[in-house]
């Protein structure tokens, strides 16, 4: 046999040094292939886009919502049916506009 023949080992084994150096390419190889693997979203529904959209619709329904009702009970309170739960909802639309307008000033990212 002879001695620059790196295939095999003079004892007719695999070259020890080739065996180990196809073991550290395969970690090499799965050591890259975890790094620049695509990173999986578990969640779509997550950020700081989805949460102002989130406040924008609590904002929409929410603030009139909460005018209409404080403005039924104070019409139960004070005997006046319509008018106050009509002044409350409107104001709780423009809360819920001046709310909006506010979230819409702050940066996405």
């Amino acid at each position: 046999m002879i001695a620059d023949d790196n295939e095999k080992a003079p004892g007719g084994d695999e070259d020890p040094r080739l065996t180990s150096l196809e073991e550290r390419l395969a970690a090499a190889h799965r050591t890259e292939a975890e790094r620049t693997a695509t990173k999986q979203v578990r969640n779509v529904f997550t950020g700081k886009g989805v949460s102002q959209g989130n406040r924008v619709l609590s904002a929409l329904i929410g603030a009139p919502l909460g005018g209409l009702f404080i403005g039924f009970a104070a019409d139960q309170l004070l005997g006046t049916r319509p008018k106050a739960m009509l002044a409350m909802l409107f104001l709780g639309i423009i809360a819920g506009f001046v709310q909006i307008w506010r979230i819409s000033r702050e940066r996405a990212e």
